[in-house]
Parts: C-alpha cells; structure tokens; sequence
C-alpha cells in the first residue's frame, strides 16, 4: 500500500451486522454489538493508515421502520457507544460529530451528542462522524429551507445560490468530500447516504460483513482506490 496516496476522506457505509449474527445462529442485537466493537477497532486502524476523516452510516432516518426491539437495542448501542467515547476522544484526540436529524433522537441521545462534540470540538486527530437518524434527502431538503429562510429575510439573492452555498448549509459543511467509499456485504447501492458529497468518490464494494472488517480489508480498499484515476477529490 502506497502510504503517500490514502485517501483522507473514508465513509464507510456499515452492513451485514444482522446477517453476520444470523449466519452465526445469533440474534441481531448481538450482530449489531459487534459491529460497534469492530468500529472502536476500525477506528485505530483508519488512524494508524493515515486516514484524516472517517464518516460512519449508524442509523439512518428508514431504520426506524424495523422492529421496536431492534430499534431500541440499537438506541441503547449508540448510549453505550457515545458515553464511552469521552476517555476514548481524550485518549486518542479524536474529534467525534453527529450528523443527522438530531431532533429526531432521544432528547438524551440528543444531549450526548452535544455533550461530545463540545467535549472533543479541539481535538487534531482523527475527524470521526457518527450519520445518527441521518438520510440524505433528508439533509438536502433541510439545506434548501434554511436557504429559503436566508433569501425570504433578504440575507441573500436567488442569483447569489451556489454549489458552496447548499454545500455550506449541510451537515457536513466544514468537512471535506469523501474520496473514498466502502460498503461491506455485498450490497451495491448508496441507501440514501451522503448523496451530494459522494458526487466524485470512488466506490468500493466488499462481500465481507462489516463484524469481521478488518486492517487487511481497510488496506485492500485503499490499495483498490490507489488504482484510480482521481481527476477530482477536495479532501485536505
């Protein structure tokens, strides 16, 4: 693997958890258990590649529509998840942010999400993003209408409306493109996932569930992406 040419954007799109309990004869609750633990695991090895920002797909705003006990293990997962992370940002200087609709969270997942970006907000490392109740379409259409707001109070001009500007109002908005993204398990479609960010990243596809996704795997990746022609890609 070429150390000068990793990409400093990875999004990651996290599948198979449930797929990989079952093909274990467990519950998916415990898939989604160790799949948390391999990103805690994920996150060393990303830093240790040389990977600048990592942005996670966690739970999007169509996975409310599973089972209630799903759903609610889950919340319970990312509780867990964001509590712990305090020692683990201060340890490592990792940054951790929340993106998604986070109205639509548990007020205290909510306020654990503040709690932690404040906490980590200086932090030089690793740029780490948690996608929590995140869709894209979502994202976009809350993007139009803050903009709609701004040109409705005179801030700005229909004319005036760039690229930048919807780039701006997102929730990545300080956050450089991905310049690679990776879904594990076989699927090959972006489920709603970063879709404006995504408009020059390479995709890279993998049959292995993301429980078992390891170094070698991340490293297969990037050496994948090292093949590319990359014309585009802004990430720093």
């Amino acid at each position: 693997m070429d150390a000068k040419n990793v990409p400093a954007h990875v999004a990651i799109i996290m599948d198979g958890n449930g797929r990989w309990a079952k093909s274990k004869g467990l519950p998916r609750t415990l898939g989604h258990a160790k799949g948390a633990q391999n990103l805690e695991d994920m996150l060393y090895i990303a830093d240790e590649l040389g990977v600048k920002y990592l942005t996670v797909y966690a739970f999007s705003t169509e996975n409310w529509k599973r089972s209630e006990d799903e759903v609610m293990a889950l919340m319970n997962l990312f509780r867990e998840y964001l509590r712990n992370g305090f020692k683990k940002a201060a340890k490592n200087n990792v940054r951790i942010r929340v993106i998604g609709y986070r109205p639509g969270l548990p007020k205290d997942l909510q306020e654990l999400a503040d709690e932690i970006e404040e906490f980590s907000k200086n932090n030089t490392g690793l740029q780490f993003q948690i996608a929590l109740n995140y869709g894209s379409r979502d994202e976009i259409t809350r993007a139009v209408k803050a903009i709609a707001k701004e040109v409705q109070e005179g801030l700005i001009s229909p004319e005036d409306i760039s690229e930048e500007t919807i780039s701006s109002h997102l929730d990545t908005a300080d956050i450089p493109d991905p310049d690679l993204m990776i879904r594990t398990s076989g699927e090959q479609r972006l489920s709603n996932y970063l879709l404006w960010q995504l408009a020059y990243t390479e995709f890279y596809y993998t049959d292995t569930h993301w429980p078992v996704f390891g170094k070698k795997d991340l490293q297969e990746a990037i050496e994948w992406y090292q093949t590319r022609d990359r014309r585009y890609g802004n990430a720093k």
